[in-house]
């Protein structure tokens, strides 16, 4: 038996939608992401329902899937012989002349080692074919998944826990070449063993197909209603192992927090509380699986079966060699129960998976690339036209924010904690866009500009400093991979970091801990500095760069930081009384709000809020210079 190429991927899709059936996958029109950032893909898949996903994917490799269709039908074939020569062989010994055919007997075994050895090859194809099935729809889906995540906007990223996350990136797309290979290979090839028990019974005799069709019919409403059941289940279980996968990330994320507040047994409480959830839930398939109904019907189908065939014997209808054989046929279902108890769970894990990866692919971003956007050198003009950003829709962080500011300015932003200035100058680089009003660089909306070539133009020092656990050049070359090393130390020199890294044993290839955790603040400040320096952005933001850094050094970078501010817009977030006064232009902002615009003597005069800002940090800060 044989099916063509398109045939057997129509069968697929035909299976496909069969299970989006078993687990309730509607049909909604395609759906469009929108997306900071994108590639190319090999293929575009189906993003309608997670079945259609995964098949979509499965259809770009043919060879993989034909082998897995048609030595499936083989095998089944194959499997089907062995009953029938065993009734031959029981005819060949129990005959009206009471003397044993062994010619008859070595013919069927010798066809038994040739149907047999087919069958191991033809299994060995599917088997192969299933795993490398398996194994590239998981490259391509977390490939996918990847990308897309790399291109959500930081609302996004803002509003999932990084251990969830990393559960589906993970655990899930796992799930995903777990069901190809052994749950859809297993399903496969057991489809074949309930289709030629009931071809091959018809042929021993036309009401022996009675039986058989009977359990077909049965077994199929057993399992759909089996896997209606299943489905919100498997989706449960694998939603709680996200949620115990996030808080562990946390806990470890936060360990040191955790230490110094001595909470270790009550993050361990909260662990055992996700874990005791990820248990109940896999306790609860458990119980699901063991209400399987066609282990019932196997055992029915064989007494009723055996029942059918000894009264066709006893009428002559059939000999006892047919008895044997259809018995054994009837045998072969025990192939698809026993096995469908496992390979149905693994494909309803699979299906969960695939829809929980999906969720994070397809959830829509307020962001888009603009590919055919702006894309000009930047100049450095920065315009704020009363706008106004809320992290949620319901709270407001910036309210009617208005200034101006000119190419080459230096701008200090003041104000109390949570007044804003972080959140301001995040919106340049349009790392979140703003709910009414524009932003505009260069008097162009930064929402018309080409996301790529703005980013690149632009660079933002943050209080939380991130570094990657790769080496210090590598690091200081991230926003400019190509650069040389000459660049590099040029711009290590700039930010006052040579002369610390070449205490390192390794120097510039010296490997740093993650988020540069073997480094002291001001190291990690300066490094930060020095990638922000070898970038050569149009636009500069510090937010507090200087915030961990002792006075003598700072005397140092900020003379770098000035020498770097020429000729270009720099925005300051700093408490740094040096540093605020010799800012072109001061922005201080209360309650997401602008009250004052203008430089230090005028604010001095004219802004109480700036007058007790500025007094209060003077405060704070000459203690620190007496020190030093």
């Amino acid at each position: 038996m044989g099916l063509s190429p398109v045939t057997g991927i129509r069968y697929t899709l035909l299976c496909a939608q069969l299970w989006g059936a078993f687990f309730g996958c509607e049909l909604h029109e395609s759906i469009m992401t929108v997306s900071e950032f994108t590639v190319q893909n090999r293929h575009s898949p189906d993003r309608r329902t997670p079945l259609r996903w995964l098949f979509s994917h499965a259809r770009w490799h043919l060879w993989p899937v034909l082998g897995m269709l048609l030595p499936s039908l083989g095998n089944g074939a194959l499997a089907s012989q062995i009953p029938l020569l065993i009734g031959i062989a029981f005819d060949a010994l129990v005959n009206e002349q009471a003397i044993p055919d062994y010619r008859r007997l070595l013919w069927v075994a010798a066809m038994v080692v040739v149907t047999q050895t087919g069958r191991s090859l033809v299994m060995l194809v599917r088997n192969f074919s299933a795993e490398v099935m398996g194994q590239r729809v998981e490259r391509d889906s977390r490939d996918e998944l990847y990308v897309s995540l790399i291109g959500k906007s930081m609302t996004f990223h803002d509003m999932h826990a990084v251990g969830d996350i990393m559960a589906r990136a993970t655990n899930d797309v796992r799930e995903i070449n777990l069901m190809f290979n052994p749950g859809l290979n297993m399903v496969i090839g057991s489809s074949s063993f309930l289709i030629m028990p009931v071809v091959f019974a018809f042929s021993i005799h036309p009401q022996l197909m009675l039986v058989p069709l009977a359990f077909v019919l049965l077994y199929a409403a057993a399992v759909w209603q089996y896997l209606t059941e299943l489905r919100p289940i498997s989706e449960r279980v694998r939603g709680t192992f996200g949620d115990l996968n996030a808080h562990l990330a946390q806990a470890i994320d936060g360990i040191e927090t955790v230490k110094a507040a001595a909470q270790e047994n009550t993050e361990t409480g909260r662990f055992m509380k996700h874990a005791g959830a990820y248990r109940d839930a896999f306790v609860l398939q458990g119980r699901v699986e063991a209400r399987f109904l066609p282990l019932l019907l196997m055992g029915l189908s064989n007494g009723f079966g055996f029942w059918h065939a000894v009264t066709l014997y006893q009428q002559r209808a059939i000999s006892i060699g047919d008895v044997v054989a259809f018995m054994s046929l009837i045998a072969l279902f025990g192939f698809p129960v026993f096995v469908s108890l496992f390979s149905y769970s693994q494909v309803a894990l699979g299906v969960a998976g695939a829809r929980r990866l999906l969720e994070l692919i397809t959830e829509q971003t307020e962001l888009d690339e603009n590919v055919q956007g702006h894309s000009e050198a930047v100049q450095g003009s920065v315009v704020f036209e009363n706008v106004t950003f809320g992290y949620t829709p319901t709270s407001e962080v910036l309210q009617e924010v208005s200034f101006r500011v000119e190419p080459g300015q230096t701008v200090a932003l003041v104000g109390q904690t949570g007044s804003g200035k972080t959140t301001l100058v995040k919106l340049i680089n349009r790392i979140y866009d703003v709910q009414r009003g524009r932003v505009l660089v260069d008097g162009v909306d930064v929402r018309d500009w080409q996301l790529a070539s703005l980013r690149r133009q632009i660079s933002i020092i943050e209080q939380d400093l991130f570094l990657f656990s790769r080496s210090v050049a590598d690091n200081i070359a991230f926003g400019l991979p190509g650069a040389t090393q000459h660049q590099v130390e040029e711009a290590a020199r700039a930010a006052q970091a040579h002369d610390f890294i070449m205490t390192f044993n390794n120097g510039y290839e010296t490997v740093i801990g993650e988020r540069g955790m073997t480094l002291s603040g001001g190291q990690r400040q300066r490094l930060a500095l020095a990638r922000a320096f070898l970038t050569n952005p149009h636009i500069l933001v510090l937010d507090d760069s200087t915030s961990a850094i002792d006075s003598a050094t700072e005397d140092q970078i900020q003379s770098a930081i000035r020498r770097a501010a020429r000729g270009r817009t720099t925005f300051l977030i700093t408490h740094r009384l040096s540093q605020i006064r010799w800012a072109d232009l001061i922005v201080v902002l209360q309650r997401g709000r602008v009250t004052a615009v203008g430089d230090h003597s005028q604010l001095l005069k004219t802004s109480p809020a700036y007058r007790q800002i500025f007094s209060r940090h003077s405060r704070w800060e000459q203690p620190d210079r007496e020190e030093s």
